[in-house]
């Protein structure tokens, strides 16, 4: 990777303004008190813990504070103090912004400077990654643009080139901030990493090379156990804890999917909770990959490799280029057996996890597993000792997070498409489909609430704090609730 720079005039004002108290709360009104600091929130569990009512039936002339129009992207909102951040891609132009948190108004706009863009999934968005902020820092990752660093008033501090990454799908792990270490994790189809910088100047503190994995998409976690932090990663084949400090690996379990794009959930009993899925991998959907040598008897030119029109007529055939993993247009020994042997191996599963032990803990810490209805993209929510999960067509599994039973199975009234994760608050869970309908629904009795079809791209997951849900649809942010933000 290529290196960084540093800007040393942004530093000075940066120190000055990192002890300024961001937001003051008191007993007047309805003031802001919760933040919701990177991708689903605090800890990327995806629930609000204020005691301040969420309304249920919004509607875009219902329940609505404010509106704000914003460039397009999949990316989540965050919300820190007085502010909300966001990335953002409007044509060529690719945007890290700020808004008033109370009035929707932007505060500023820094356009991020690339090279070129890069080739990202069909349903995807060159804005997938996630800002984080912590009320001194707000850090945004555009895929081989880099990883970029700005205090809270939009001055650059440091930044990241990245790449170029081998991935046809473009990038999507959101960076998180833990302390004084922002952690960026990137799997792709060749040089997979996971990194740890120093969120004032942007220093390598370390860095774990991940060759093993391939393309996958999960955001990490940080699990404290034992009084110790870790960053747990679920990926190809195999869930790892990594010490937050070193870098160096502590725990796996192994066991999972090919490809994971959704992000861990620990629960108040410091249980972790992990969904692993990916299409061909599992029930009457698996898709076996062709023998090595039964592949390569297809080399009509001899020339011991594999180019696209020599590839038999296999459900792989219109992998080839994740098979490919270096992208130069030949499939080699080498790399068909790397990218094939996920698919032999990988398994659809719903994981327990207990919190402890070192090395490979897949038959000491599994609590249990579940096997049936597991999404693809929407991450896990724990909420009230129930674990939520929503795939494609609207199917809605409720686990008792216990014992992995099922307590629920039923089909929403929106049955679209679901890329956007579950999130909760005032014993609501809010569920968003990739067009646009907005699901309320009870925590305590499982029952729809509300239903509501706001007409626009829904792959960006919402925000809640503070009595407020945040719904990026389309080119809008809208912000709910049933009183007016008083900020001081």
């Amino acid at each position: 990777m290529s290196g960084s720079y540093h800007v040393a005039a942004a530093m000075q004002a940066y120190a000055s303004r990192a002890a300024v108290l961001l937001l003051a709360v008191c007993c007047v009104g309805d003031v802001l008190a919760e933040d919701w600091p990177q991708f689903r929130g605090r800890r990327s569990g995806g629930v609000s813990e204020s005691k301040q009512s969420l309304p249920a039936e919004v509607s875009p002339e219902s329940h609505l504070l404010w509106k704000a129009d914003v460039p397009a992207g999949h990316s989540s909102p965050v919300l820190v103090g007085d502010r909300i951040f966001m990335t953002a891609a409007d044509g060529e132009r690719l945007l890290t912004l700020a808004l008033d948190r109370a009035t929707g108004k932007q505060i500023w706009e820094k356009e991020i400077p690339h090279d070129g863009l890069e080739t990202i999934h069909q349903t995807g968005s060159l804005a997938q990654s996630s800002p984080a902020a912590d009320g001194e820092i707000v850090v945004s990752f555009f895929g081989s643009a880099g990883l970029f660093a700005f205090d809270r008033d939009g001055n650059l501090l440091w930044h990241h080139r990245m790449g170029p990454f081998r991935n046809d799908f473009g990038a999507g792990s959101s960076p998180i901030i833990e302390g004084d270490l922002v952690i960026l994790l990137q799997d792709h189809d060749i040089d997979s990493f996971i990194a740890a910088f120093d969120k004032r100047t942007g220093r390598e503190v370390w860095r774990q090379d991940r060759s093993e994995f391939l393309r996958n998409y999960s955001t990490p976690v940080i699990w404290t156990v034992e009084g110790q932090k870790q960053i747990v990663v679920a990926a190809t084949l195999r869930i790892v804890g990594y010490d937050l400090e070193t870098g160096k690996e502590v725990w796996t379990v192994r066991g999972v999917s090919r490809i994971i794009n959704m992000t861990p959930v620990i629960g108040p009993d410091n249980i972790l909770y992990a969904a692993c899925y990916s299409p061909g991998n599992g029930g009457d959907d698996r898709v076996t990959p062709l023998a090595v040598d039964e592949l390569f008897a297809s080399d009509a030119d001899v020339n011991g490799t594999i180019e696209e029109p020599e590839f038999p007529s296999h459900p792989f055939k219109s992998r080839f280029s994740q098979l490919d993993r270096n992208k130069d247009g030949h499939l080699s020994r080498a790399e068909y057996e790397v990218a094939s042997r996920p698919h032999r191996e990988g398994r659809n599963v719903v994981l327990a996890i207990a919190p402890g032990g070192q090395g490979d803990i897949t038959s000491t810490h599994v609590k249990w597993e579940f096997l049936k209805q597991i999404p693809y993209c929407p991450s896990p929510l724990y909420y009230q000792g129930l674990l939520f999960m929503v795939k494609n067509g609207g199917i809605l599994s409720v686990l008792d997070a216990s014992s992995g039973n099922l307590l629920k199975l039923k089909r929403l009234r929106a049955t679209g498409d679901y890329y956007a994760s579950p999130v909760a608050g005032d014993g609501k869970v809010f569920l968003l489909s990739q067009q646009g309908e907005l699901t309320v629904l009870s925590a305590d009795s499982l029952e729809e609430l509300h239903t509501v079809n706001f007409n626009g791209d829904g792959h960006a997951t919402p925000a809640v704090a503070d009595g407020r849900l945040y719904l990026r649809i389309g080119d809008s942010l809208y912000c709910f609730g049933d009183s007016v933000i008083q900020t001081q």
